[in-house]
């Protein structure tokens, strides 16, 4: 990232939803991945650049847009995983921000999946080469065990699935103010 000061980028931000992803990988038993994607979502920040402690972010994700590209699978996630017709929305939104490197973070927080709220803390670096402090690139990813918050249908897809699943975050956010 070439931005000259961290503090150039204080100020609120929305995430631009057609230049982030939000994804997520698990395993199968067979030892392949499984990769996914969420394509509705909504979020934003507070960025302070000279107290990196006093930002903040939220995200609300539509728990009916997961997508992996496997109209049965897609379903079977959304029924019997997720349970999105009880628990629409997916939520995180930040209790701390810590700065750890120059341009790296641990943002810690509330992630509600199912109706049950767990805290995580997810590692973010700053990317991106623009001289531009009205747009900002996020990159960040957690690994989270899925039982933690109910994700499961039955005592079999424990044992063919692995409970642990790494949420992706590939974002890019706009200055508002």
């Amino acid at each position: 990232m070439t931005t000259s000061k961290l503090s150039e980028l204080t100020g609120d931000y929305v995430l631009d939803t057609a230049r982030t992803r939000i994804g997520f990988v698990g395993r199968h038993a067979m030892a392949t991945r499984v990769r996914g994607r969420f394509d509705e979502f909504e979020g934003g920040a507070h960025l302070d650049g000279d107290n990196p402690s006093k930002s903040s972010a939220e995200l609300t994700i539509q728990a009916k847009s997961i997508q992996t590209r496997h109209l049965w699978r897609d379903e079977h996630l959304r029924g019997k995983f997720l349970d999105v017709d009880s628990h629409p929305t997916i939520t995180f939104a930040s209790t701390s921000v810590e700065q750890v490197g120059e341009t790296s973070f641990k943002v810690t927080g509330d992630l509600t999946i199912r109706g049950v709220t767990k805290p995580v803390t997810v590692d973010f670096a700053l990317t991106g080469d623009q001289n531009d402090p009205s747009r900002v690139g996020l990159k960040g990813s957690v690994t989270i065990n899925r039982m933690d918050w109910a994700v499961n249908w039955n005592a079999a897809t424990g044992i063919l699935l692995s409970e642990k699943v790494t949420l992706e975050f590939d974002a890019t956010a706009l200055r508002q103010s």
